[in-house]
């Protein structure tokens, strides 16, 4: 009985000794510590929201201190803070036209809630992605920022019925992506001769800062379908600075020569050996593409070469003439001026800016006339087959032909909804 008795007791008193533990536990639970939230900064680096901000736009020919100064800054403190930036950021790289933020502090004893007070920090943006904040009271300071940038992979599909940018644009695909597109395919598709029923198939990584698109970047994979010839682009790093476009064959989709050395109006007057030139009214040969271009208009060289010479020449006005290696020379006619540092013996790689389009010498307007060698010989611009880059390193054939199956099943795997 005893025994009886003390367990029940036992019992009793184990059950409220749990009681009183839950009691404890769920007044704690009901009256939690008050935690201090940590404060989170903006990508600048300072409460932007605790100011009025104005945005000013930088004057042509306007100094840094001066625009500080037209901004609220005393002379001697936009001194000091120009010589604060030191390798933070040049200056002299802000370009008029672009806005400045401009952050002042609010007196909130004055009647009028928005009165400003002093100018505290002035942003300027780089780019969408980069800034450089300039710390204008208290201590000076500069320092650089980037806002946080989130990247998607993204595949487009897209068939030609008018032209690569309307259909491009009509299927949503960004202006960036068919500027790398057109690119990437610049020395194997024609794209003023696109057909309707041409096909581009793309696999791209899309970056967004702040809900927009600031870069595509990079186009992994991409095919140019026309009925049953596929020209694929795979791009593949072979470890000699940077990756390349290749086709299936390892052979570089990136081609010696540019098809065109600017970007041009129309052809004006074609290759010829009859034609009736335009001022003497005689017949010639013209053995010369001319691209119709307004004045100014960059002319580029079509492949890395050496500059022969930069000068004045009879009816060609000034002129250069490149010598791209043992068979290909050009030259480029009726330039309105030189590019700097353009002089013989100056080396040239593709895509340089040689000149600008004029009309210097003999000629009834502003163009281009382009001529090409080969061998000695002249040749049609237009239809000129130009040749290949060096093809891939033979040892990485196989790694290739691994990436290209690896992006083939991916692309051949989607479907565009």
């Amino acid at each position: 009985m005893a025994k009886k008795y003390f367990s029940i007791l036992f019992v009793f008193i184990a059950l409220c000794s749990a009681l009183i533990t839950s009691g404890c536990r769920r007044k704690t639970s009901e009256e939690p510590q008050a935690e201090t939230p940590a404060v989170v900064l903006p990508p600048e680096g300072f409460p932007t929201g605790d100011y009025d901000m104005m945005e000013e736009r930088i004057r042509p020919g306007e100094a840094f201190t001066s625009l500080m100064v037209r901004l609220g800054m005393e002379a001697e403190d936009a001194m000091s803070l120009a010589t604060a930036c030191d390798t933070t950021f040049d200056v002299r790289k802000m370009r008029a036209g672009n806005t400045v933020s401009a952050y002042y502090s609010i007196d909130t004893n004055s009647t009028d809630s928005t009165s400003i007070v002093a100018l505290k920090y002035v942003v300027y943006k780089r780019d969408k992605t980069h800034g450089t904040v300039f710390k204008t009271s208290d201590s000076l300071a500069v320092w650089n920022f980037s806002r946080p940038v989130e990247t998607f992979r993204k595949y487009s599909d897209v068939t030609i019925t008018s032209s690569l940018w309307n259909d491009m644009s009509a299927a949503g695909a960004p202006t960036s992506l068919i500027v790398a597109l057109s690119e990437i395919y610049a020395w194997s598709v024609d794209f003023f001769a696109l057909q309707e029923g041409d096909r581009f198939k793309i696999l791209y990584d899309e970056s967004y800062c702040d809900g927009e698109i600031v870069s595509v970047d990079p186009i992994y994979y991409a095919e140019f379908i026309r009925g049953d010839h596929v020209v694929p682009a795979i791009l593949f790093d072979q470890g000699d600075g940077g990756g390349r476009y290749w086709n299936s064959d390892g052979s570089s989709l990136r081609k010696a020569f540019l098809k065109a050395p600017l970007k041009f109006t129309r052809v004006s007057s074609g290759f010829s050996y009859h034609r009736k030139h335009p001022v003497s009214g005689k017949v010639r040969a013209h053995t010369a593409v001319d691209y119709a271009a307004p004045t100014g208009t960059p002319v580029m060289s079509i492949g890395d070469g050496t500059v022969l010479s930069a000068g004045w020449t009879n009816g060609g006005g000034n002129t250069v003439k490149i010598r791209h290696n043992a068979t290909y020379t050009t030259s480029y006619m009726h330039l309105s001026r030189y590019a700097k540092g353009i002089k013989a013996g100056t080396h040239v790689s593709q895509g340089d800016v040689i000149g600008y389009v004029g009309a210097t010498g003999v000629a009834t307007g502003p163009h281009l006339d382009f001529r090409v060698w080969k061998n000695g010989t002249p040749v049609n611009p237009l239809t000129l087959d130009s040749p290949s880059g060096e093809p891939i390193k033979p040892e990485n054939l196989a790694a290739l032909d691994s990436v290209h199956l690896v992006y083939k099943n991916i692309i051949d795997s989607l479907i565009v909804r």
